[in-house]
């Protein structure tokens, strides 16, 4: 028999909840998740319970970062104007230059 999963407080999450989502809203979830560093069930909780979380600057995130950012290069070449971007992708743009400008230390 597999060990019981518990949480960082030692609760035992023996719960599973799920939901739909269009194929849009998968996408930006785990394009969200990804450049986070955390797993989708950490980051989906945080948010819905409204924690705060820290991203913590590894390479899985270094590199989920800069294959994001090179995506968004492409897609701003691919567009025609400003106009065309929709509001999931400047969603998912400003979270990924959140997390980068933290990553950054500050300079006076």
């Amino acid at each position: 028999m597999s060990a019981k999963n518990k949480d960082e407080k030692n609760r035992w999450r023996n719960i599973t909840i799920a939901f739909r989502v269009s194929p849009q809203e998968n996408r930006m979830i785990n394009e969200l998740v990804r450049i986070s560093g955390l797993t989708k069930q950490q980051y989906i909780t945080d948010n819905m319970l409204h924690h705060q979380f820290t991203v913590t600057p590894t390479p899985r995130v270094h590199k989920a970062l800069r294959e994001y950012f090179i995506s968004v290069v492409e897609e701003m070449k691919r567009l025609g104007s400003a106009s065309d971007v929709d509001d999931e992708f400047l969603a998912v743009l400003r979270f990924a230059l959140q997390i980068y400008d933290g990553m950054n230390p500050k300079t006076d």
